[in-house]
């Protein structure tokens, strides 16, 4: 016979075990799936994860220097001229065609119709006039005003010889037409025009956050900014992240793939790499060379190495004691061993530089450079007056504390201890700490770098003239100044090069730097990345880069 009224008890408790076993299990569940990663989920929503080297200083395209800074404002503007994705060749950009003339010296641009700022006003002909005009601004200070000194009067007016800028050589014709003249030839003049400084910018975006010939104004940041390029910003996190959303009003908006593009700037190389390790990134800037041979043994496809025209090498300034004497400014140089940095430390392909200028410039030859000669460096500083290091006080070398500069500044450091007895010690500093010594000479010896902005053997040796805004040694040279304005002078391209070379050797001769190597790019790159290829100038035209979502996964 049954009873019901003890049935009813023990079927409630099978129940609630079981609700209790079913919610148990539910809140396992999460745990046990593998979470998306911002990279797998980039592939579905074409976002790019990039990382860079640091946070940008500015985004002022008249105003930055610094390769972090550059690679986010070429999402964000666009010039007359743009690049070939594979080449960087010149390509119409904002100008659909231009017109040279047989002498070589008026370049007119046919502006695009469609042509748009981000808030939907045309960009015209007078925009790139105003933008001009305010890069030869001197109370702006722009650190690339010399490159706009190839128009016509443009020095004249910067250095305040001549106040009519009507006489410079840019004019806008009319809303669609701008005619540019210089006052020489320049055979790499269309290359120039992609760099940023040459940028047009939306004044009255730059007036309604203060003077438009101010640093440091308020209208780069999101809320205030409107630009031209294929996308435009939407949210900058200081020392975390950059937001760049696909424009709907640039004039090429169907090429354009990505949605977005993430920028992430890194402490280190080694968070970096742990963080594309970990699914965050799509792209490195650059790898710890500890790490070099792991992925090139264990995921050597996603292991991106190729040649890059860009100089690392040590400023000095020469204003400072002990520095301003050349044969101590020598007897460092020489005591430097390259090829075991090169070989030993670094890993990733890069070469030693005994010169400034590094290989790859089509016709030129570098002169003989610097060699390692422990020897002559230590006759040297004894002719000085310091033999063994006798006498020299400790000597500061500042490096950044981004990328993989502490290792090769030990190994210069080591070097220079036991060739040359000499006591140096390292300061890291955040990167824009570094810059602002930089700028005030407020440092002995300064780790640097120097990448090409276009392809000539000037956009290297231009850096170290007296009137150079990039110079930041201290150091002065007559005949170093004359041999580049006979250059700028010289039409035949056998000739004028030969002239670049004397340039160089005076350059060499007298050290106010010291090379140390040429870089390689050496990043990662996810599977799914297209349209990113390997260019000497380590430029990447992003309306041309998309994620293959069917690549790869996490």
């Amino acid at each position: 016979m049954s009873r019901p009224s003890a049935s009813r008890p023990a079927g409630r408790a099978l129940r609630w075990l079981a609700l209790v076993l079913g919610l148990g299990l539910l809140a396992l569940l999460p745990a046990c799936l593998k979470r998306e990663s911002a990279a797998t989920r980039g592939l579905r929503e074409q976002v790019l994860h990039r990382g860079l080297s640091a946070d940008p200083f500015d985004l002022d395209p008249h105003l930055i220097s610094a390769l972090p800074d550059i690679n986010v404002v070429s999402a964000l503007f666009e010039g007359l001229v743009a690049e070939h994705p594979e080449t960087l060749a010149p390509v119409p950009g904002v100008a659909e065609r231009w017109d040279v003339s047989a002498d070589g010296l008026t370049y007119t641009f046919h502006l695009r119709a469609a042509a748009r700022w981000s808030n939907g006003e045309p960009v015209t002909a007078q925009d790139f006039v105003n933008s001009i005009r305010r890069v030869l601004t001197p109370s702006l200070g722009a650190d690339y005003a010399t490159m706009l000194h190839v128009l016509l009067n443009a020095e004249a007016y910067q250095r305040g010889a001549n106040p009519d800028f009507s006489t410079v050589g840019a004019t806008a014709v009319d809303a669609r037409t701008l005619r540019l003249t210089l006052e020489h030839p320049v055979p790499h003049f269309l290359a120039m025009l992609t760099h940023p400084v040459w940028f047009p910018v939306y004044l009255p975006a730059l007036e309604k956050a203060g003077p438009v010939d101010r640093r440091g104004s308020r209208w780069t940041r999101p809320e205030n900014f409107v630009g031209n390029g294929p996308f435009v910003l939407r949210s900058w996190q200081r020392g975390k992240l950059i937001v760049a959303e696909k424009s709907p009003t640039y004039w090429d908006a169907a090429t354009v793939r990505l949605n977005a593009i993430h920028f992430h700037p890194a402490g280190d190389v080694d968070s970096e790499e742990r963080a594309y390790r970990g699914g965050q990134l799509h792209l490195t800037e650059a790898l710890p060379f500890a790490k070099v041979d792991t992925w090139r043994r264990e995921r050597p496809a996603e292991l991106q190495i190729s040649p890059f025209l860009d100089t690392y090498f040590y400023r000095l300034n020469v204003t400072r004691p002990i520095l301003g004497e050349p044969k101590v400014r020598r007897a460092l140089a020489l005591a430097i061993d390259r090829d075991l940095i090169v070989g030993k430390v670094l890993r990733g392909g890069q070469q030693p530089a005994h010169t400034f200028v590094p290989p790859g410039l089509a016709g030129y030859i570098p002169p003989a450079g610097v060699p390692t000669d422990f020897a002559a460096a230590r006759a040297l500083l004894a002719e000085a007056g310091y033999p063994g290091g006798q006498g020299l006080p400790p000597l500061e070398l500042l490096f950044n504390n981004s990328g993989n500069h502490r290792i090769i500044a030990e190994a210069v450091q080591d070097m220079w201890r036991r060739e040359l007895g000499l006591d140096i010690r390292l300061v890291n500093m955040e990167g824009s700490a570094l810059l602002a010594q930089r700028l005030t000479l407020d440092y002995q010896i300064l780790r640097s770098d120097w990448a090409a902005d276009f392809l000539d053997p000037t956009s290297f040796l231009d850096v170290f003239t007296s009137d150079s805004s990039n110079n930041h040694t201290g150091w002065k040279n007559a005949r170093y100044d004359s041999l580049l304005r006979q250059a700028r002078l010289t039409r035949d391209p056998a000739a004028r090069l030969a002239v670049l070379r004397q340039a160089e050797e005076v350059l060499l001769e007298d050290l106010p730097i010291i090379p140390v190597y040429f870089y390689t790019t050496v990043r990662l790159v996810h599977p799914a990345v297209r349209g990113w290829h390997p260019t000497p100038l380590d430029r990447h035209p992003y309306k041309h880069v998309w994620l293959d979502a069917t690549a790869a996964t996490d």
